[in-house]
């Protein structure tokens, strides 16, 4: 699995013109899942995500986790993140999961967020999304597992 994390004041996905996902101060998660990817390794990265610690605490140092600021989650599936582009100038999306497979685990990883963090929102999978963020910092966080 594979996570950009950005640490965001306000996030929000539309699918047809209708906002299906918005969240305040928190994290904006664009999620893809690879062909050997399982449920222990989006337990691994759920734990990471909701114990990272890059929200300012009281003497302005990213110490805070986004369980500590009880922020917000908005987690988008995104198959590109699996993109190869060793070879030509077309990325090759082989490495990518099968939708189903991926959807599967896409709904499990936002299930245990919502173990963690009070409001997790998410996208549509496989929809045309369009994503808007105020990105702050900005910091954007690589994951992998």
């Amino acid at each position: 699995m594979r996570l950009v994390i950005q640490r965001v004041s306000e996030a929000k996905v539309e699918v047809d013109n209708k906002v299906v996902g918005k969240i305040g101060r928190g994290f904006l998660v664009l999620l893809g899942v690879g062909q050997e990817d399982n449920e222990e390794k989006a337990n691994f990265l759920v734990e990471k995500l909701c114990n990272l610690r890059v929200f300012r605490d009281e003497n302005e140092k990213m110490n805070l986790s986004i369980k500590d600021i009880d922020g917000e989650l908005l987690i988008i599936s995104q198959f590109t993140l699996y993109a190869d582009c060793k070879k030509g100038n077309r990325p090759s999306f082989v490495n990518a999961a099968d939708p189903k497979f991926a959807n599967n685990l896409y709904e499990y990883f936002i299930n245990k967020c919502k173990e963690k963090v009070k409001n997790v929102e998410k996208g549509i999978f496989g929809a045309d999304m369009k994503v808007s963020l105020i990105n702050e910092g900005p910091v954007t966080i690589l994951l992998e597992k």
